[in-house]
């Protein structure tokens, strides 16, 4: 998600999980290209299995950009058709591409051609007022025969005109039974359901119809609920980590990230989520977010945290 999976929360994610697939932040392929690769590609080896997420809509631009991507070690090459932000329209990318499935799939195809890794598309289910069946499935037809390795698709419409970015997240209804079709009719290719998915347990109901699950919103908000997922979908039998491991391990990294001048509050803003329906939840989060920020803070602000919490269940 742009501005919130960046690097320091896919560490902090993966402490939850060692399974599950974390996708970076979306990154424009001229970002890519021109700008700061490390600072918009680098990532840590414990981040893996991890996927780059790109923005673009010219074909050699994207190679390029996914073969950046597929040098620095990512393990997949995501395009992004599905975000409604005004400044990606502005950019011609993001969801008005689902206008252009000719274009999307010319992405695709050099995409292909350029790595070897697997390069995957998400997309919604349509647009403003366009038809959900037979445009889908055209739209799906055509990212088959470029090559595409999967689909991500949320279940939700994207209104370009009329919503805010925030409003697409909620106004349009979501639809999880046209992402089923289109999964069933595109068998063995890999359909991955996302939107407004809150649980594991609704996310183990659309597993019966579709090969996978993306959250987004609900990950971030409420972290812990990702200690769960290797055991209930990778068939680990070992619990998660407890809040008190989460804590050490991100103080840790708070401790190499700030002697390469990272400042406290980028991690731990990634981090407010972890004590939520905890005695001290609400106290949690006043450190990590007023503390963080102070001039010289440091790992102990992660401890004070743990320690409000712990003093309210006590």
């Amino acid at each position: 998600m742009l501005d919130w999976t960046d690097r320091h929360c896919r560490h902090l994610h993966r402490q939850l999980t060692r399974r599950a697939l974390l996708y970076s932040e979306m990154v424009t392929s001229a970002a890519v290209i021109h700008g700061d690769r490390e600072r918009l590609l680098g990532y840590g080896p414990e981040e893996h299995p991890v996927a780059l997420q790109l923005g673009g809509a010219d074909p050699a631009e994207l190679a390029e950009a996914a073969r950046i991507g597929a040098g620095y070690g990512y393990d997949e090459i995501n395009l992004n058709v599905g975000c409604p932000s005004d400044r990606v329209q502005a950019g011609r990318f993001g969801a008005c591409l689902m206008a252009e499935p000719k274009l999307v799939a010319d992405c695709v195809a050099a995409m292909k051609r350029a790595v070897e890794i697997p390069v995957t598309v998400k997309c919604r289910i349509g647009i403003d007022d366009q038809d959900i069946e037979a445009p889908l499935d055209a739209f799906a037809d055509g990212m088959i025969a470029a090559g595409a390795d999967a689909l991500i698709v949320h279940a939700r419409k994207a209104w370009l005109q009329g919503l805010s970015p925030k409003e697409n997240r909620d106004i349009p209804p979501l639809d999880y039974p046209r992402v089923y079709r289109l999964a069933e009719r595109l068998e063995p290719l890999p359909v991955i359901v996302n939107g407004g998915i809150v649980s594991l347990d609704a996310a183990e109901g659309h597993m019966a119809h579709v090969a996978g699950v993306m959250l987004g919103r609900a990950a971030y908000h409420e972290p812990m609920l990702l200690g769960d997922v290797d055991r209930r979908f990778f068939g680990d039998d070992r619990d998660g980590p407890d809040l008190a491991e989460i804590i050490a391990a991100m103080a840790d990294y708070a401790e190499i990230e700030g002697g390469r001048g990272t400042r406290l509050n980028a991690i731990t803003r990634h981090m407010l989520g972890l004590a939520n329906g905890r005695p001290g939840a609400r106290r949690f989060r006043q450190i990590l977010s007023m503390d963080a920020v102070r001039p010289g803070a440091g790992p102990e602000v992660l401890f004070d945290a743990l320690r409000a919490v712990g003093d309210q269940a006590a």
